[in-house]
């Protein structure tokens, strides 16, 4: 079996501090892959500032294609939408019978994560990774100790989202995006006011 990380994100857009979680969670968490796995615009959140799927596509690969073992993965895009990320899971299941699934997620959404849909279920059929965020402690009760893994990955003070606001105010981002994403971008006008 083939042991599989799933980082799902937006992307929107990728930056530095899910290179370097990708690039840690490679090296130390025995993962034979990982798919940073874009997620489709949520209808029910129409954010103007969300990018179209295609350049969160490619700003990621931009990324992925330097990480030995990391690739892009557009599946979520293909599932009905909403899709929960438990559907999500059971669908790379029944499409890659020969894959071990390992959900990467930050501390917060731990914190959160009995309010997810399913969540026993993730749990009881799939492996849980965690890296640290800012604020957030990670417990994990003995009883998940075998289903849920914590990793020391460094603490990255970068969001999209601040991102986002500084290139929409013009400011700098050299530092917080890859070059090649930041060119992307450029070149494509995302994120700058109309």
């Amino acid at each position: 079996m083939r042991k599989i990380g799933i980082f799902g994100g937006s992307f929107n857009p990728i930056h530095v501090g899910h290179a370097i979680i990708a690039s840690y969670v490679m090296e130390h968490a025995g993962l034979d892959q990982l798919w940073l796995m874009v997620s489709p615009q949520n209808p029910l959140k129409q954010d103007l500032a969300m990018a179209p799927e295609v350049d969160r596509l490619r700003m990621t690969e931009l990324v992925t294609r330097r990480l030995d073992g990391v690739e892009t993965s557009a599946f979520e895009m293909s599932l009905p939408r909403p899709s929960y990320t438990i559907d999500t899971l059971r669908a790379l299941q029944e499409k890659f019978p020969d894959g071990e699934f390992y959900l990467l997620i930050g501390a917060d959404n731990w914190a959160l994560f009995e309010r997810w849909r399913a969540h026993d279920e993730i749990l009881r059929d799939f492996h849980l990774i965690v890296y640290p965020r800012r604020g957030f402690d990670i417990k994990v009760p003995e009883e998940l100790a075998e289903r849920v893994t914590m990793v020391d990955a460094p603490l990255i003070e970068v969001s999209s989202t601040g991102i986002r606001e500084a290139l929409a105010q013009g400011r700098d981002v050299s530092f917080y995006v890859p070059d090649d994403v930041l060119r992307y971008i450029k070149k494509n006008n995302l994120y700058t006011p109309a």
